[in-house]
């Protein structure tokens, strides 16, 4: 195997040479394709030296993205396992729903907020912008102080995360169906409960003085259609924010019944062609209506509908959403959902001659409101605050589910033990930021349980009953930290994905009794595995829909 070599030399501050040769190592070409593009000079003087610090950066992070393509290849060839960092030390306050966040030191505390989030940046050398949203843990409800009422409620959250899990299941044979009846995670009453999601906010509309108002909704990358609860309302879920009123926007309109959204686009966004109807109160004019119903019981129905959506200070005319008159589902305490899909209505593709096909989103850790992370439509890396080069593996489509977003998994390890199970590499893995814990195959939920119990329970750390879904969990009582083994993902093409320990566990009793290991496995072997947003948690995940790359990289999300 030969070994590259490098060489980095500084000529100035205002100018860096890299000068890098790979000995013999072929370097995939789609590899290459995905590394970061430099930014091409600014050429006003007073840019001169934050443009040389841009460039050097970018310069930088190419460098170690093409080492680490190329480390990849010599591991592929050589038939190597890359098993990743094999622990981490994790304080368990770090599990406590709702705790405190904490003030991240450093480079953060030279940024204001303002400065982070919700700006509009111009890509360098592009006609194209990158516009940023602030991202936070929607938890809709206080969890209560007392046992009973914490544990109840985690308890409901898990029931109707399982509830979302089937959801994103092909149907399957009615003679496999009926032996799975007794096998199913309990869904009483899933669709009437809460669940931990992300959410931004959205400004839609515009009266007469331009104020928009300002909407909460959650971030789905498994769904197309964005939507919003509309007055009026004739069966509505609570909300915190005000209902939109569409007589209030001086933007809005219905969309015609003979438009092609109306038709083939909502077909493939919802399932369902829109239907047409006179609407009271309009005039009697017909109009579009859409009907989306969800695998889990929610529904969300109303009028297809434009106006203008306000993206963290960039403005989009013309955007297409469903205006919801009837709703009902998981959705909490937010104005509706906002839809990430790949299909033609979803706000990727309606957004794509401005921000290029491209996002990536960073989920905070901890569940504080107080804590942000962010969501960045458009593919400039200067809104990234990674702090390892993006490492990419192939986007890949499946056309009997068109909106979800699918990777191949070709191998695992758990604290640096390599895993080996007939699921690894056999089917496509589904990454979801809707869904909370992710489901593994269950040849390798029973590969990674066991390793990981093994090196947990050779800690000394005793087991506890399980919880809900979670079959392993330990009482971790007097504990103020614990050495937790990580899971590492071998994507194709030989990115690697380390869970980062606060990802591995989940706090079921907040006194520590009843900590799980936060995955479940699927019943059968062919059905879809997800990856969660629990165990994306503290990663720049970055979705190019163009060249159908999957990103991923670490980075600290949770900043104030």
């Amino acid at each position: 195997m030969y070994t590259p070599s490098v060489r980095v030399r500084i000529l100035s501050f205002s100018r860096i040479h890299v000068l890098l040769s790979v000995a013999r190592l072929p370097l995939p070409a789609s590899s290459l394709a995905s590394l970061p593009s430099l930014p091409r000079a600014r050429s006003t003087p007073m840019a001169a030296a934050s443009s040389s610090s841009a460039r050097g950066r970018h310069l930088l992070l190419r460098l170690l993205a093409l080492l680490a393509v190329a480390g990849n290849a010599a591991a592929a060839g050589s038939g190597a396992v890359v098993v990743g960092k094999k622990s981490a030390v994790l304080s368990l306050r770090e599990l406590e729903w709702g705790a405190a966040a904490r003030k991240i030191q450093g480079r953060y505390e030279q940024q204001s907020k303002a400065q982070i989030l919700g700006g509009h940046r111009k890509a360098e050398g592009a006609s194209r912008a990158t516009t940023v949203l602030e991202l936070k843990h929607h938890s809709p409800a206080t969890i209560s102080n007392q046992p009973a009422g914490s544990e109840g409620y985690l308890s409901r959250l898990l029931a109707a995360d399982a509830a979302r899990a089937a959801s994103l299941q092909l149907p399957r044979p009615a003679s496999i169906q009926s032996r799975q009846a007794a096998a199913q995670v309990p869904l009483t009453s899933g669709i009437r409960f809460q669940t931990l999601n992300y959410v931004t906010t959205i400004a839609l509309g515009g009266d007469s003085s331009g104020a928009a108002a300002k909407l909460n909704v959650i971030v789905d990358t498994g769904s197309d259609l964005t939507w919003v609860q509309c007055k009026p309302c004739r069966a509505c879920y609570e909300q915190r924010d005000p209902l939109f009123d569409p007589a209030s926007s001086a933007t809005y309109a219905a969309v015609p019944c003979n438009a092609s959204a109306c038709a083939a686009s909502l077909k493939e966004a919802t399932g369902a062609p829109g239907f047409c109807a006179r609407g009271g109160g309009g005039g009697g004019s017909e109009r579009c209506y859409y009907a989306l119903g969800y695998g889990d019981g929610s529904f969300s129905r109303g009028v297809l509908a434009t106006d203008t959506v306000g993206l963290g200070g960039a403005n989009l005319n013309g955007f297409v959403f469903g205006c919801g008159l009837s709703n009902h589902g998981l959705f909490g305490g937010t104005a509706g959902l906002m839809g990430l899909g790949r299909t033609e209505l979803s706000l990727v593709s309606q957004t794509a001659s401005r921000f290029g096909g491209v996002f990536s989103y960073c989920l905070p850790a901890t569940t504080s409101g107080d804590s942000s992370g962010s969501l960045s439509l458009g593919s400039d890396p200067s809104s990234y605050r990674n702090t390892t080069p993006v490492a990419y593996t192939r986007m890949i489509a499946d056309p009997a589910q068109p909106p979800f977003y699918f990777m191949n998994v070709t191998g695992a390890s758990v604290g640096g033990a390599a895993m080996t199970a007939s699921g690894l590499g056999a089917s496509n893995v589904l990454i979801d930021s809707g869904t909370v814990i992710s489901r593994l195959a269950p040849s390798v939920y029973r590969a990674v349980r066991a390793e990981f119990a093994r090196q947990f329970s050779a800690a000394g750390y005793p087991a506890a009953p399980g919880f809900s879904l979670l079959d392993t969990c330990y009482n971790l009582t007097g504990h103020d930290e614990v050495n937790v083994p990580l899971l590492t993902l071998r994507l194709e093409g030989g990115a690697d994905v380390t869970v980062e320990a606060a990802g591995m566990l989940f706090m079921a009793k907040k006194d520590g009794s009843q900590v799980c290991l936060a995955m479940a496995g699927l019943p059968y072997e062919d059905q879809t595995p997800i990856i969660g947003n629990y165990q994306q948690k503290n990663k720049r995940v970055v979705y190019d829909t163009v060249r159908s790359g999957l990103g991923f990289a670490d980075e600290d999300c949770s900043f104030m």
